[in-house]
């Protein structure tokens, strides 16, 4: 007589949907956990590398210089690299009120440029102002402002993709072109130092050449 051959053990509906509602509630859990954090720290900062950004930094000083344009004798001063302080996010800032993070940095290079008519600073603002928006920066800020006393020029762009600030002054009291390069603030490695030496400066490129 033949006998039918044995079947596995087939499982049953119940364990079917006890193992999705397992999976499910370990996949909720494990979002809850994430939304947490989001809201205790805030959005994570990224990472950087201080002298990638101290490079990129002058680099662009380097291009709002030559977008300038301005004519030869109104010459610009040398700039250095500084570092910001960086604040905690989320919920956590309530526990470290105006408490700067000591793994968080922000990078500011300034420079000015000296003696420069206000006809000859519209007309730089003016270029330079084209080229940011050629390249694709959005105007943030609008900084033209005149009184009885006194009249300024400036503005500030972002770069859209890095964050990047540039940010750009003139007032009719100093004749100056103050310029201002930021960055976002990003995380750093444990081992950064802040700047204090030569690798900080920046100097126009063409006075870079004869130094």
């Amino acid at each position: 007589m033949s006998q039918s051959p044995v079947r596995g053990a087939q499982p049953s509906g119940r364990s079917v949907l006890y193992a999705v509602t397992g999976l499910m509630m370990a996949a909720l859990l494990a979002t809850a956990v994430v939304a947490g954090n989001v809201v205790w720290n805030g959005t994570p900062y990224p990472s950087a590398d201080p002298d990638t950004v101290a490079q990129r930094l002058k680099a662009r000083s380097d291009d709002l210089y030559d977008d300038f344009a301005l004519p030869e004798k109104y010459a610009a001063g040398a700039g250095r690299i500084d570092t910001g302080a960086c604040y905690y996010r989320g919920l956590r800032s309530i526990a470290h009120i105006d408490e700067a993070r000591s793994d968080v940095r922000g990078f500011a290079l300034d420079w000015s440029v000296p003696d420069v008519p206000e006809a000859t600073a519209q007309d730089a603002q003016r270029r330079l102002r084209q080229r940011l928006v050629r390249k694709g920066w959005n105007l943030t800020h609008e900084g033209d402002r005149a009184g009885a006393t006194f009249r300024e020029l400036g503005f500030r762009f972002e770069d859209p993709v890095g964050g990047d600030k540039v940010d750009v002054q003139w007032n009719d009291s100093t004749t100056t072109l103050f310029i201002s390069v930021y960055a976002p603030c990003a995380q750093v490695p444990d081992e950064f130092v802040e700047y204090d030496g030569s690798e900080a400066d920046w100097h126009p490129k063409e006075q870079s050449a004869r130094l």
